[in-house]
């Protein structure tokens, strides 16, 4: 197959409509995991129920599994998933001379990869694995490697451009720009508010992921899990944890209106 087919192949496959019923599939998915850490973030601030599940996408995750339609709907995921990732790559492909969009494209793809991987290996393989750990364990292989401190001191700053950039594109609804027409304004507003929050959160993330680089100690890094719980600790903690998971079930709510008007 030469170049030229290949791309044609390619641009085909990104818009049928089964990749595209997929991809909004895996926005309202999305929605659903982020009301349901938002919701274990609330047991965390408060100490509900013990509060000691993980207020990450691993924990809402197994909490779906739990439920008696958890594996269906966790099937669907898997699915929604990979559409979406797949969507993501090809839409990267087909528009590749766009060299502003192209890292964005490639980055989400790989992101909802591994979230499709992720829901399948638990609802798939049966396995079930400690999201924190799997952090520290990524922290501690880059940091045995020539330069590890960079390297994990550079992921933090990644990850701290990252939380910057939702911050901004809330406050600026920049969000718009990823729909086909005007959501409403309740789904504006929820966006707005679900962007800033899950760049508070991202924040914490990123200064944990620094200073572990500047202490050599791959343990003092904290994924989404740990960062939530580090803000219950702050000084007036369940509040501000509160609020921060009330943005991120904002965040859901905003993804099943992306679900429906998202640009695919």
């Amino acid at each position: 197959m030469d170049t030229t087919s290949a791309s044609q192949a390619t641009y085909q496959a990104n818009e049928h409509p089964a990749v595209e019923w997929g991809a909004r599939l895996g926005y309202g998915i999305l929605g659903v995991l982020h009301l349901l850490i938002a919701y274990i973030a609330l047991k965390v601030a408060w100490g509900v129920g013990g509060g000691s599940k993980e207020a990450d996408s691993s924990g809402a995750l197994k909490t779906i599994a739990s439920s008696d339609t958890g594996p269906f709907l966790l099937w669907i995921g898997v699915v929604g998933f990979a559409l979406l990732s797949f969507w993501n790559l090809t839409e990267g492909i087909v528009h590749r001379d766009d060299k502003s969009d192209l890292g964005k494209l490639v980055a989400k793809g790989v992101m909802y990869a591994f979230f499709a991987w992720t829901t399948f290996k638990i609802v798939g393989l049966g396995q079930s694995s400690d999201s924190e750990k799997q952090t520290e364990g990524f922290a501690a292989s880059l940091m045995g490697n020539p330069f590890g401190q960079a390297l994990v001191g550079a992921v933090g700053l990644v990850v701290l451009g990252v939380a910057g950039y939702h911050i901004y594109k809330g406050w600026k609804k920049k969000f718009l720009e990823d729909l086909e027409e005007h959501p409403g304004q309740w789904a504006v507003r929820a966006g707005q508010v679900g962007y800033i929050a899950k760049g508070i959160a991202l924040v914490v993330v990123g200064f944990f992921f620094v200073y572990a680089a500047v202490t050599a100690d791959p343990e003092k890094t904290q994924g989404l899990d740990g960062a939530l719980k580090t803000l219950k600790d702050a000084p007036g903690g369940p509040f501000i944890l509160t609020l921060v998971a009330l943005g991120i079930a904002a965040y859901g709510v905003y993804s099943f209106a992306r679900a429906r008007y998202a640009d695919l």
